[in-house]
């Protein structure tokens, strides 16, 4: 098979709706530019939002784009924790939900740096075996703990057990992780940014051109550190 085309070079900013999972946004572009396409970090199927694709020569650039701060929106049931961390998930407990004072000191603890259990339905590895496939067939694990940076998490809205969260965090970390350590599951998610990118810019027909992608990279400001939790 030759090898994929270096252009169109560029980003494609999706709004991932629910149902498709990243990969078939990947193949969509693929199919449709006939260039090397790769993403700058998945959405689970149930998660929707910012989902930043990369085009032909942007794709030698994934470093670059994977390491960007996130924000998202989640709704957070509290009333119990699946299987999976999310609503795809069997319900594994049945919990009651903090009073709102509770909550605030539960999500204090969970700014800055911490360490959380890394999702059984993930693609990490564990034993060289992707650890959704082994939680599929019933394999249970120890997942690894991994240190994540939380630069902002704060409840919107509270009612009925669901909280509406905001968050701004560092790369690689779990949103899903976050509802677990709050005794509940995320009911939905949405990425509304990525780094200097936001959702309101999204446009499937449109390829953002390699060199403004790289520009605005550079002129991108990178969250301050925070303290260690």
């Amino acid at each position: 098979m030759p090898p994929r085309a270096l252009e169109p070079a560029g980003i494609v900013l999706a709004d991932k709706p629910v149902g498709p999972s990243s990969h078939d946004l990947v193949a969509s572009l693929r199919r449709r530019t006939g260039a090397r396409t790769g993403h700058a970090g998945t959405l689970d199927p149930f998660a929707t939002g910012l989902l930043l694709l990369l085009s032909g020569r942007a794709t030698r650039l994934s470093g670059s784009f994977t390491g960007l701060d996130k924000r998202y929106t989640t709704e957070v049931d509290l009333t119990a924790r699946t299987s999976t961390g999310d609503p795809e998930g069997d319900v594994v407990e049945r919990t009651e939900p903090p009073e709102p004072a509770r909550l605030e000191e539960l999500l204090a603890g969970l700014r800055g740096e911490v360490a959380l259990r890394v999702p059984a339905a993930s693609a990490v590895k564990v034993g060289g075996e992707r650890a959704y496939r082994l939680h599929r067939r019933g394999v249970a694990v120890e997942m690894p703990v991994r240190r994540s940076t939380i630069y902002e998490l704060r409840c919107a809205a509270l009612e009925g057990g669901i909280a509406t969260l905001e968050l701004h965090v560092g790369s690689g970390t779990y949103v899903r992780s976050v509802a677990e350590a709050l005794g509940g599951h995320c009911r939905t998610l949405r990425r509304t940014t990525i780094g200097p990118f936001s959702v309101d810019e999204a446009d499937w027909e449109r390829i953002v051109p390699f060199d403004d992608a790289v520009a605005r990279l550079e002129a991108w400001t990178p969250p301050a550190a925070v303290e260690t939790s």
